[in-house]
């Protein structure tokens, strides 16, 4: 049972639509004979994998598609070792453009390279499922061998090999966030997948992450693909309507918890491996105080790696213990949590969680206190107070005038010496007397006769 969706409607932004590509993921519901499904559609673009993490962040298996006429691109192993670290644990393959393949060995080489990269990245590539069709086929309805019938094996190998995972249920309600939305005259809906635990309309929970403050609201709605719920537990896809909460206050990446029952961290302790350059990671070896970018579940933070004592610098292919890493904000943290790091747009290391400190100093330091209202600029017409003094004149600008005019103060009109030092210019020029009233008073012109001739 399932809604037909065209393909404008899952790839709807602009963007989408004018590049043909997948660049935000998009979760669509259907069911087979055994299973009810949440299908994520995730972008497989290597300048969108950032997308491609918070999708997967949610996902119990995998479907990777590769194209039989090409064969796997370089964002192909990206793509397994983040689901590896991500936490999925089962893949199945699906050759597409079946239809566009002519030589059959073609395809069973693409197959063989796809399953040693799933063996290499810790997966049983030798037991995958592989399906080979053409998904064009099976939307046009051509050639039903490799259309039509290709995704009913696909779905058929999904119910058969992708195992359910535990649902725990009896632990406290935890939720991260994927995406907000404001409704007008609602209010603002918070939508994710529930990771633990179970949640009621009405019942009082906290939002954390990105700031140690707590936010309080109250869950006055949940609803999964248009259906209204009373209660969503741990593997449900809900939205949350958040009572008296704006949408500027909640992003992606802070999380919904049961009240009390979770903090926020910025320290903690994690063996990370950091992928070579083959891999695709660094080129070169990096040291102390390096700032990848960490993307744990749906959120994506700044950090700082502080290598240990002994450890100088960290070469590309390097598997450190207990390396420790501060984040710049803090977010909800647990023990065996899995995350990557990344950097200029590629995974250059991926670790698990292993011990959590509670450190907030460097956020303090850098935290900006908004209680204090910042200084306002004088406008272009208005004198600054500061060059104003108190007695109402204004002071002179040029500093040297300052101290010359503080120093011809302090003389005094009968020491002539000190005088003249007070008056000698900077370039050490003595200075042009100028004549005085009684001097001028007697002087007689320079030419007598012209002058008596005038007369």
């Amino acid at each position: 049972m399932a809604r037909f969706y065209k393909y404008e409607e899952i790839d709807k932004a602009p963007e989408e639509k004018k590049r043909g590509i997948t660049i935000n993921s998009t979760t669509i519901e259907y069911m087979t004979e055994k299973h009810h499904y949440s299908h994520v559609d995730c972008p497989g673009h290597a300048d969108y994998v950032k997308n491609m993490i918070t999708g997967a962040s949610k996902m119990d298996g995998g479907i990777l598609v590769v194209s039989a006429a090409d064969g796997t691109m370089p964002q192909t192993k990206e793509h397994i070792l983040l689901c590896r670290q991500i936490g999925v644990k089962n893949i199945i393959i699906f050759l597409n453009k079946m239809d566009t393949v002519k030589d059959k060995e073609l395809a069973e080489v693409v197959e063989m390279e796809v399953k040693e990269l799933l063996s290499k990245y810790e997966y049983d590539g030798e037991k995958a499922q592989v399906i080979k069709g053409s998904a064009l086929c099976a939307l046009n309805g051509t050639n039903k061998e490799i259309g039509e019938d290709s995704i009913k094996k696909l779905l058929e190998a999904m119910d058969n090999h992708i195992e359910l995972p535990p649902r725990p249920i009896d632990k406290p309600f935890f939720l991260s966030i994927d995406s907000t939305y404001n409704i007008l005259g609602r209010g603002t809906v918070a939508t994710g997948t529930v990771e633990t635990g179970k949640v009621k309309l009405g019942e009082e929970i906290d939002i954390i992450g990105y700031s140690p403050r707590v936010i309080k609201s109250i869950v006055a709605g949940l609803e999964t693909f248009k259906k209204q719920m009373d209660t969503a537990e741990a593997g449900d896809n809900v939205g949350v309507l958040l009572r008296g909460v704006l949408k500027k206050d909640v992003e992606r990446g802070m999380c919904l918890v049961k009240s009390g029952s979770r903090k926020v961290f910025n320290n903690l302790e994690a063996n990370v491996y950091f992928l070579s350059e083959a891999e695709g990671g660094r080129k070169k070896p990096f040291v102390s105080n390096y700032k990848p970018q960490m993307f744990m579940r749906t959120s994506d933070i700044p950090s700082i790696v502080h290598l240990p004592t002994e450890l100088k610098m960290c070469v590309p292919g390097d598997n450190i213990k207990n390396l420790n890493i501060t984040l710049e904000i803090p977010i909800a943290l647990s023990l065996g949590e899995r995350f990557a790091l990344r950097e200029s747009g590629k995974t250059i290391g991926a670790g698990v969680v292993t011990k959590i400190l509670a450190d907030f100093k460097k956020i303090e330091e850098v935290k900006v206190d908004k209680s204090k209202p910042a200084p306002k600029k004088p406008s272009s017409g208005q004198t600054k107070a500061s060059s104003i003094p108190k007695d109402g004149t204004s002071k002179p600008k040029d500093a040297a005038k300052q101290k010359g005019a503080a120093v011809a103060k302090d003389v005094k009109p009968n020491d002539p010496s000190k005088v003249k030092s007070a008056a000698k210019p900077k370039d050490g020029k003595a200075p042009v007397k100028p004549k005085t009233a009684a001097k001028q008073k007697d002087a007689k012109p320079a030419n007598t006769e012209s002058a008596n001739k005038k007369k």
